[in-house]
């Protein structure tokens, strides 16, 4: 794995030195755009409309738009100086907190941190009273010129950072149109879409997800490759034919019922070779 940070945990008067590496990966299948007449990447160029020509990465400045068309200009030293009031290389633990009490909107991206030199004594310490105790670390960290809350927590035998979003980057749920109301749920349709939700409970087993959409893909690019004709398939349809809740309601559990029977009688009788 690729080092991407460096810098050490702030735990009171302790401080573990760190590695952090990406914990997670993008998959998604990437494109380039081609030029259809001979099959050339396009390129983009940086152009400015008011002279008319294209601009030369040293010719570019960052600006910020106060009010539409009107820019206060930022220069490295006005960055240098806002870094200046933040711990740079440090995850300066701040409290402690109950994982559940985190809900999950506020999850961004996860980092896995092991220790560097000498930190192994003190990141063993730290791992084991937060596995005792049950609890994980709200701290801040900056990475990238870019000041983060993050969430510190054992993740099997390693210490994970999760960033969080401030709670200023959560948009209002009131803003949001066309909620429905607080209103009176019909009992039987109550007791019924519970059933379902019992039916459809299971162990999470992360390993049973994947993604259908790049798997097609990825065989789609394989066939093109190898020169093979792809062939459409054909669009599922839905067996059933509902125009209200309950009879929905109704058919999905019916359905749910015989999936799970359908399940538990192909699985192999114990001692069976």
């Amino acid at each position: 794995m690729h080092t991407m940070w460096k810098g050490s945990i702030s735990f009171g008067l302790v401080n573990i030195p760190v590695k952090m590496f990406t914990a997670t990966e993008n998959k998604d299948i990437r494109f380039r755009y081609l030029h259809k007449e001979c099959n050339t990447p396009v390129r983009y160029k940086k152009y400015c409309e008011s002279c008319g020509r294209e601009v030369k990465e040293e010719e570019i400045v960052r600006g910020f738009e106060y009010e539409k068309g009107h820019f206060v200009i930022m220069n490295e030293e006005d960055f240098e100086l806002a870094k200046s009031e933040v711990l740079d290389k440090a995850i300066d633990i701040i409290d402690f907190v109950n994982l559940v009490e985190i809900d999950p909107i506020y999850f961004d991206k996860s980092y896995y941190l092991s220790p560097d030199q000498t930190g192994s004594k003190a990141y063993n310490l730290l791992r084991s009273a937060m596995n005792d105790t049950s609890k994980i670390a709200l701290a801040k960290i900056t990475i990238r010129n870019k000041q983060s809350l993050a969430a510190l927590r054992v993740y099997q035998n390693t210490l994970v950072l999760e960033t969080l979003f401030y709670p200023d980057e959560v948009r209002e749920v009131s803003n949001i149109p066309n909620l429905p109301e607080n209103i009176n749920v019909d009992d039987k349709e109550l007791k019924i879409a519970t059933q379902l939700i019992d039916q459809l409970t299971t162990e999470f087993k992360p390993e049973n997800y994947k993604d259908d959409y790049r798997e097609a893909l990825n065989e789609i690019i394989e066939n093109k490759i190898h020169g093979q004709e792809t062939i459409k398939a054909e669009a599922k349809t839905t067996s059933h034919n509902v125009v209200d809740l309950m009879s929905a309601l109704k058919a999905s559990l019916k359905d749910s019922k015989a999936k799970n029977t359908k399940k538990q009688s192909i699985k192999p009788k114990k001692g069976a070779s």
